[in-house]
């Protein structure tokens, strides 16, 4: 069997579990090549199928997350590290970047609490040279990727990582004021039904939120303004169901807040002033 066919019959074999069957089955059938997929496509659909195939996708049937089967994820045009324990970085936070940048273009120092695989972090600073950055996790898993993710993007010049946990006494004593914050909190409500690719895979840790999924920005929005600079913005990421509570909770901590729509026009995160 030729590349091309195998691609098709996995495609078959994974609709019945993904919704993205034939982009799952590309992305795997690369990996399996060690190509890139445009590469894949264009020069090798005639060549024979690598034996690893076969695993990935099976591995794929029971709804493991591609990105953790591949071991990377694209984010915001940029390849990042993944794994388990990780949260897997998603095109909707790429609306959060674009919201930081549109309102703090240039900032000197940008903070971000939870980095997870540094998607975020990396991704402004890898769009303003002259940045440094913070980042803060309270896994000691996220912290070595988002290490391993500054470094193969250059960027571990310009970034200190390190564990902290806003729950705890004292965690941001030593960070000092920062010109932009950037935050991709837990907020998903407990007993929510969600996919089996995330429920059974992805850092609970990292999901919930408590009854209502607003207990970490119960936690946050009290401590953001003593990070803050003058004139500085924090973005939050939020549920698109979220926005007028989370609206309520920053108004209350004493912040003027907008809220950021998508592409789609769901309600995507909450900037703060």
């Amino acid at each position: 069997m030729k590349v091309a066919e195998a691609i098709r019959a996995a495609s078959e074999r994974l609709s019945g579990t993904s919704d993205t069957a034939r982009l799952d089955a590309e992305l795997l059938m690369a990996h399996a090549l060690g190509a890139s997929r445009s590469d894949m496509l264009v020069r090798k659909m005639g060549e024979a199928v690598p034996e690893a195939f076969d695993a990935l996708v099976a591995r794929r049937v029971r709804r493991e997350p591609v990105a953790y089967i591949t071991g990377t994820a694209g984010f915001y045009g940029r390849e990042f590290a993944v794994g388990p324990g990780i949260l897997v970085p998603r095109p909707d936070s790429e609306t959060l970047i674009e919201a930081a940048l549109e309102r703090c273009p240039a900032p000197e120092r940008v903070l971000d609490l939870g980095t997870g695989s540094g998607a975020l972090l990396l991704s402004v600073l890898a769009e303003c040279p002259q940045t440094e950055g913070v980042g803060i996790d309270a896994s000691p898993v996220a912290v070595d990727y988002a290490r391993r993710n500054a470094a193969r993007l250059g960027l571990a010049e310009r970034v200190d990582l390190g564990l902290g946990d806003w729950r705890e006494p004292g965690w941001a004593d030593d960070l000092g004021t920062f010109d932009l914050l950037v935050c991709n909190p837990p907020y998903v409500e407990e007993g929510a039904a969600l996919e089996p690719d995330v429920r059974d895979y992805e850092p609970a840790g990292a999901l919930f939120a408590g009854a209502d999924g607003f207990d970490d920005y119960r936690v946050l929005f009290p401590q953001v303004r003593g990070l803050l600079r003058e004139n500085g913005v924090a973005l939050f990421e939020i549920g698109h169901t979220q926005d007028g509570a989370v609206r309520e909770l920053a108004r209350h901590a004493g912040f003027d807040a907008t809220i950021v729509r998508d592409l789609a026009n769901r309600p995507r995160c909450i900037a703060l002033r």
